[in-house]
């Protein structure tokens, strides 16, 4: 039997007491969300040839201080190739974690609430271009009711940056695509600015205002290829998205094209009642921009804070905001630092601490209860470092954060244990079905 995403609200409707920090604010509003220790953390990682099998693989790795199997990995599934595994998303009954590819575009379906230690490749959607009209590189799998919302980076025409939306069942049937809004057909949509460059990237949605927001970056073409190949190419260069998109969420159509220049990624958006808005970051330039709706209704961007010295092209990459919009933090890649910032006035963002968590920082994930950070280390197969060799070029960490200070708690380093690069992370734990561990932790040997 499956859960609705309205039953599981009811189920776990008791176990919400107020919003907590935590990585699942990050995700669609439509899933349940809940206060509590996290028992595993799903990683889905890239395969490195010379590496082990050298597939892409979801590894699962026990994250609950109470078992005797905490900061191991307890199941590793591979795919059977290399697909340029990027990021992955839960469907809206969380029983299923949707996992991409930006090469191949690929789409693996693992069941993860049969087994939350271990779950199992139960679909693969290999005809995402055919079917979709031609788009290429699937990037945010983000959950609606009952479907599932994919962003794409690039279309099979071109490779360039041009794509668009495609929608699925959760069982994993097409349903439409949803073309990114241009200049040559803005579909209605206002064109605010300079640009309608019709890129995309990532996705989010306030349900309450009936929006929804994509952001930009670049086409296969780049995102395939080495980047210093592409930094050193003042035409390669130009093909960065440089739009945030806001559209009518029931309709899927586009209402105003907001320029956002140098390649907006993540999107979070805010979760108090009256909050209209949403956060992005500039990879290009390290800046943190607001989307924002103003006293007139009319959706707007601003940017509000610096990230770093741009000209030392921190680039930011991932980002996670709290669940009570005080604080957001940031990861910029080149630098492998992590940032937080102040975000409780959103037009005057503070940096108020930083720390260097690697030599190459990708992805932070935060625990349900706010007291633990994740991160990860890989961004593309052919952006990522390649040396120095060792524990901090390919990574899984967990640190402890106290409203003060991190401490290192565990890591795993990903190229000495044979799994690969570790991109994306999503959570998962066995209360979420109804479950129990096989056998209680506090007794287990």
């Amino acid at each position: 039997m499956r859960f609705s995403c309205s039953l599981l609200f009811c189920l776990f409707a008791s176990l919400i007491t107020a919003p907590a920090p935590a990585d699942e604010t990050c995700m669609s509003p439509y899933m349940a969300k809940i206060v509590g220790q996290e028992d595993f953390v799903y990683i889905w990682t890239l395969g490195v040839e010379g590496v082990g099998d050298g597939q892409d693989k979801l590894v699962t790795v026990d994250v609950n201080p109470q078992s005797p199997r905490y900061g191991q990995v307890v199941s590793s599934f591979s795919v059977g190739s290399r697909n340029e595994a990027h990021h992955s998303g839960l469907t809206d009954d969380r029983r299923y974690l949707w996992a991409s590819g930006l090469d191949t575009s690929r789409i693996f379906i693992f069941d993860v609430a049969s087994n939350p230690a271990a779950p199992q490749l139960v679909r693969t959607i290999d005809d995402f271009a055919a079917r979709s009209g031609g788009v290429v590189g699937p990037h945010t799998n983000y959950a609606m009711p009952g479907r599932m919302m994919i962003t794409g980076l690039s279309n099979s025409s071109d490779h360039g940056g041009r794509t668009a939306l495609v929608e699925y069942t959760n069982d994993g049937e097409y349903i439409t695509t949803h073309w990114m809004p241009t200049d040559d057909n803005l579909q209605g949509a206002e064109k605010s600015g300079q640009f309608a460059d019709g890129y995309g990237y990532d996705l989010r949605v306030l349900p309450r205002r009936n929006v929804m927001i994509t952001s930009s970056f670049t086409g296969w073409n780049n995102y395939m290829a080495s980047l210093g190949a592409v930094m050193a190419d003042p035409e390669a260069m130009k093909r960065f998205g440089n739009t945030v998109v806001v559209w009518d969420l029931h309709a899927r159509k586009p209402k105003k094209i907001l320029d956002v220049p140098g390649a907006p990624l993540e999107i979070r958006c805010a979760w108090g009642s009256q909050s209209n808005f949403c956060f992005t970051t500039t990879a290009l330039t390290s800046k943190i921009w607001l989307i924002y709706e103003d006293d007139a209704g009319e959706w707007q961007a601003e940017a509000v804070a610096d990230i770093g010295d741009a000209s030392k092209i921190p680039l930011p990459v991932d980002i996670s905001i709290a669940a009570d919009d005080s604080l957001l933090w940031v990861n910029t890649w080149n630098d492998g630092l992590v940032r937080l910032f102040d975000i409780s006035d959103p037009r005057n963002p503070e940096q108020v601490f930083e720390q260097r968590i690697g030599e190459q920082v990708n992805m932070v994930s935060q625990s349900w209860d706010g007291e633990r950070l994740y991160f990860t280390s890989s961004l593309l197969a052919n952006w990522d470092k390649q040396a120095p060799a060792g524990p901090d070029l390919q990574y899984f960490k967990l640190y402890q954060w106290d409203g003060e200070k991190l401490t290192a708690d565990f890591q795993i380093d990903f190229i000495a244990a044979g799994l690969g690069a570790p991109h994306q992370m999503r959570f998962g734990a066995y209360g979420l079905y109804g479950q129990r561990p096989p056998v209680p932790l506090s007794t287990q040997q």
